[in-house]
């Protein structure tokens, strides 16, 4: 049975959260393999609202297993508060369909202190994380000095783990002038929140695994998007983890082989939150009309995104890097109403036109969009579950945007709403 992986094509915000869920009635597993709760998925089913940050999307059906991967960092008490309050909303979560794999590593408050002081000591220089402790936890995966899942059930090998931290981040804390590590009082914390998710560990790489051979369907969903790739995306303007389609390997513990069909969610125009560059960022009225119909603010932060343009260059840029079969366009109905469009062709720098993004930051910086301009629609897109219920305009935008990607539309979705879509290919069908 085909596998598929879902990642973000642009900056994330792109609305990988209904489409996950979406596809999640076709799945029987669906894997988070990358990240933290520094990114959120908004759902709306039915007319209620749900919002997500570690718990796969799947969660919300029932019968379906979901899974956190060994490429998350996982804030354990963010995990539970997120249970408590998705209960809260009469959604059942146990440890029949909850799994996590025992070597994810744990955000620690102090990576969270680490993650904040940071920032406000860049000044000007501030990457814009969200504050949550994502990146030092990777540091600390990557330095070997990690705290994960497994550890909080030996108390002895938890002392270890603690002296190999407190070995760094002591020092560190003294030179940034602020107090060291309460090592008692982070002990009784971990071990206090220790029962409440150790009963979820298990070997995800086996039980995946398992599955696969039985003939299970596994949907792999990813967070963030592509230009927030620690390799590929707009340095250093990115998170700490690889977000592309090849994580999702790597982050659960399946072989590349198991991949079969890789879906890019890319939103109808472009977004992103925090700092770095944006080349189509409008800051005109057609920017706050995306932002306002788009209701534009971060699931997590609340932050306001900035908002422009389609970029065609960069997301063929990602659809390559990620090897996408098809994309699933979200968002069209919030261009509804405008006279045109436009949609960045290549990109000027220094008397030359590029069709990719460069990747030294100065050149980032400097190069402004070409556009190609089409009609816009009066008539509303949205809620159509066909191509018959789009304006002539709307089917002609996504066909040329299917051009200058170079990639197919597979899904289109036209609302929140879960079953305002239409399916064009499903990246289930073997």
């Amino acid at each position: 049975m085909a596998n598929v992986v879902v990642v973000g094509a642009q900056w994330g915000d792109e609305g990988k959260g209904k489409i996950v869920d979406w596809l999640s009635e076709r799945a029987d597993v669906i894997a988070r393999f990358q990240g933290g709760h520094n990114a959120g998925h908004t759902l709306v089913i039915d007319g209620k609202v749900y919002k997500l940050s570690l718990l796969p999307s799947g969660i919300l059906r029932k019968g379906k297993l979901s899974v956190i991967g060994n490429g998350v960092v996982l804030d354990p008490w963010a995990l539970v508060s997120e249970i408590a309050k998705i209960e809260g909303q009469g959604v059942s979560v146990s440890t029949e369909n909850l799994v996590i794999a025992e070597n994810t590593p744990l955000i620690l408050p102090v990576h969270q202190d680490l993650d904040k002081i940071r920032e406000e000591a860049a000044g000007k220089a501030k990457i814009g994380t969200t504050g949550r402790g994502i990146g030092p936890a990777y540091e600390d995966k990557v330095g070997r000095r990690a705290v994960r899942l497994a550890d909080l059930a030996d108390a002895e090998t938890l002392e270890r783990r603690l002296d190999r931290l407190l070995a760094h981040h002591d020092p560190l804390r003294r030179g940034l002038g602020v107090p060291t590590i309460d090592r008692d009082d982070l002990r009784a914390r971990l071990l206090d929140i220790a029962p409440k998710i150790l009963p979820y560990a298990a070997p995800v790489w086996k039980l995946l695994s398992e599955k696969r051979k039985s003939g299970k369907r596994i949907l792999f969903e990813g967070a963030q998007g592509a230009l927030l790739d620690i390799d590929f995306g707009t340095y250093p303007y990115v998170t700490s983890s690889n977000t592309m389609s090849g994580m999702a390997a790597t982050g659960t513990g399946m072989g590349p082989g198991s991949i079969d069909f890789v879906l890019g969610i890319v939103k109808a125009y472009t977004t992103r939150v925090g700092e770095g560059p944006f080349p189509t960022e409008l800051g005109d009225a057609v920017g706050r009309h995306l932002a306002d119909v788009g209701r534009e603010k971060g699931t997590v932060t609340g932050r306001d995104r900035r908002c422009g343009w389609f970029d065609a260059v960069l997301v063929r840029q990602t659809c390559t890097t990620s090897g996408v079969k098809g994309i699933a366009l979200t968002k069209l109905d919030v261009l509804d109403g405008l006279d045109e469009l436009k949609i960045c062709t290549g990109y000027a720098l220094d008397g030359k036109v590029l069709d990719y993004l460069p990747t030294a930051a100065e050149e980032q910086a400097r190069v402004t969009p070409v556009y190609e301009t089409m009609e816009g629609w009066k008539d509303s897109t949205a809620g159509a579950r066909s191509w018959a219920d789009l304006p002539g305009a709307a089917v002609k935008y996504v066909r040329r945007i299917e051009e200058l990607i170079e990639c197919p539309v597979a899904l289109l979705s036209t609302s929140p709403e879960r079953e305002d879509t239409i399916l064009v290919t499903d990246p289930f069908a073997d």
